[in-house]
């Protein structure tokens, strides 16, 4: 069954977060560096992603413990696989092995539980970060017109990324944590070519971000703003993800949902991070914030980021059993109150 149908019957759930989960483990720099790495001249502990080879029973498990609690989507350990976000480990090279071993591992997960329960197929999204650098912002505040990166550099590595993914067998590709438009733009134009030259296409998710109070992106545009600059490919969602609260979301979600002709995704942080850097929201507490966006009908995705734990999931996972899914706009509103189709 496809995923599209599925979400015209029921709310999705994708799951939490995987960096929180992996630091529940005590790894050491020999964790990260396994036999592969034995003897890179530069130190790799904290490039989660590598665990995908060095210590894929962790990444397995993570993605298993999502799975009983109820998660429909698991993510790729994958969020800083490219070669721009590895260049800072001098793991260039080893970027189409860290994308084709993450979506084989989540692959293998979610075939296991796809065969337990028929009735509910797994899927896998491959997940692309939004890499450490920016195409619309100049890192240096006295040369506002230096970029660090350009839009070329970000499709080649995009491509990249994209293409290891699939030969790993995703499901769809999931660009999450959006805080630069342009970066996300050159990864839409590096899919659609990806998909041309091969003939095969998977769906295509979009998340942003909301970095702050504002309501905007970290480039500077609004939701509505975003969700036009996406729009036009066509995708199977778009949405919101990390940064911000659920509560905090709440208003940028409606904005989604009353204009996007795409399916609607939301998956929070578990509040925002106390001083130590720690998320503080319990299952419960999100569960009844997250429960707000289901009651009024704006999400048809919905999960956790940064600080949730298969704890969180399962409680969000039961609540949406309970309502039903946002019906898909045929039309997008435009800023200036016109309608295109």
């Amino acid at each position: 069954m496809k995923i599209e149908d599925i979400l015209k019957e029921r709310i999705l759930v994708i799951d939490g977060a995987m960096g929180t989960m992996i630091q529940r483990h005590t790894l050491t720099e020999e964790d990260f560096r396994g036999e592969r790495f034995k003897n890179h001249q530069y130190p790799l502990k904290g490039n989660n992603d590598i665990l995908s080879i060095t210590r894929p029973d962790i990444i397995k498990e993570i993605h298993r413990l999502y799975f009983e609690a109820g998660a429909d989507i698991v993510e790729t350990n994958t969020f800083s696989s490219t070669t721009i976000a590895q260049a800072d480990y001098h793991l260039e090279d080893a970027v189409y092995d860290l994308n084709y071993e993450s979506a084989k591992i989540a692959r293998e997960v979610a075939d296991e539980f796809t065969k337990r329960e028929p009735n509910k197929p797994r899927f896998v999204a491959g997940a692309m970060g939004p890499t450490n650098k920016t195409a619309s912002l100049s890192p240096d505040v006295n040369n506002p017109g230096y970029r660090a990166i350009t839009f070329d550099e970000l499709k080649v590595a995009f491509k990249q990324q994209a293409q290891a993914l699939l030969d790993g067998g995703v499901d769809m590709l999931l660009l999450e944590t959006i805080i630069d438009t342009l970066n996300v733009k050159a990864a839409l134009f590096a899919i659609q070519e990806l998909f041309e030259e091969t003939g095969k296409r998977v769906p295509v998710m979009v998340s942003g971000t909301i970095t702050d109070a504002s309501g905007r992106t970290l480039s500077g545009q609004t939701t509505e703003a975003f969700l036009i600059s996406v729009s036009h490919m066509p995708l199977l969602s778009v949405g919101l993800n990390c940064a911000l609260g659920a509560s905090m979301l709440r208003p940028y979600l409606q904005v989604l949902s009353d204009n996007a002709p795409f399916f609607v995704s939301a998956y929070p942080n578990a509040g925002l991070p106390n001083e130590f850097g720690q998320y503080d929201e319990t299952p419960e507490n999100m569960g009844a914030q997250v429960e707000e966006f289901l009651k009024e009908g704006l999400v048809n995705i919905v999960g956790g980021c940064c600080g949730t734990t298969p704890e969180h999931i399962k409680v969000i996972a039961e609540l949406a059993k309970k309502y039903k899914p946002r019906k898909v706009h045929s039309v997008l509103s435009l800023a200036d109150g016109q309608q295109a189709s």
